[in-house]
């Protein structure tokens, strides 16, 4: 039993190599872009809908909710991201029902690669909103000493959420193994309706711990701002 697909590999050539991850990550990514173009290139805004566009429809406004709570913000901000990392990670743990489909979440270097977007996408989201200048000086507040803890705790949060997905996926794919070896008829089934489940909950708790994460490094980056304004202005006026 291969644990994570980075150990399936069809192709090798030298260093480079075409393992089970890389080609069923492909695959996500095709059915998910193909889907959306299916749906999205007949929207309509009659009172009757197609299918598609209903489900469509309300996934998008669950998403949106969901950042909303989360956030206290308009979610068009976030939407685009974060609903792109739940797609991602919930179509690929419920492919995983399908015999010989191998989740890429099962792989540590795709865990990895999704918190790292994650890793990236929080500056920038800083940037956006107060620019290079004024999120590079939430490091250094309210003390330039501090600037190596700040960019620490940036890191842990990376790797924290990377391993969380990642573990919680080969567990359940140990899970699913074991059942086939206890009982290979009737138990397997019980397991493959609740890996269902359990896949659906790991990319809405990722898709939320990344929004939080998001959310609160910037929150905490412009609440840190306006301290440092506050105090520059009573050092000005005492």
């Amino acid at each position: 039993m291969n644990i994570t697909p980075d150990a399936i590999v069809y192709w090798e050539a030298g260093p480079v190599r075409i393992t089970a991850t890389l080609v069923f990550t492909w695959l996500v990514m095709v059915i998910l872009v193909g889907g959306s173009w299916l749906v999205t290139r007949r929207l309509s805004t009659e009172t009757t809908l197609s299918r598609g566009q209903s489900l469509l429809e309300i996934v998008v406004e669950i998403i949106q909710g969901q950042i909303r709570d989360v956030t206290q913000q308009d979610p068009a901000r976030y939407l685009p991201f974060v609903g792109t990392l739940f797609l991602f990670i919930a179509v690929s743990n419920i492919l995983a029902i399908i015999p010989g489909f191998h989740p890429p979440t099962g792989s540590l270097s795709t865990t990895a690669a999704l918190a790292l977007c994650v890793f990236v996408s929080t500056p920038l989201f800083g940037i956006a909103e107060r620019g290079l200048g004024g999120f590079l000086k939430t490091y250094l507040q309210p003390s330039p000493f501090l600037l190596p803890f700040n960019i620490f705790g940036e890191l842990t949060r990376t790797v924290a959420l990377a391993l969380r997905l990642f573990g919680n996926v080969m567990s359940g794919s140990m899970m699913v193994a074991a059942a086939l070896a206890i009982a290979p008829l009737f138990f397997p089934i019980i397991m493959s309706a609740l890996g269902l489940l359990i896949g659906l909950i790991q990319a809405y708790i990722f898709a939320i711990l990344a929004l939080v994460f998001i959310a609160s490094a910037n929150q905490a980056h412009q609440e840190q701002a306006q301290t440092a304004s506050t105090n520059e202005k009573r050092t000005d006026h005492p």
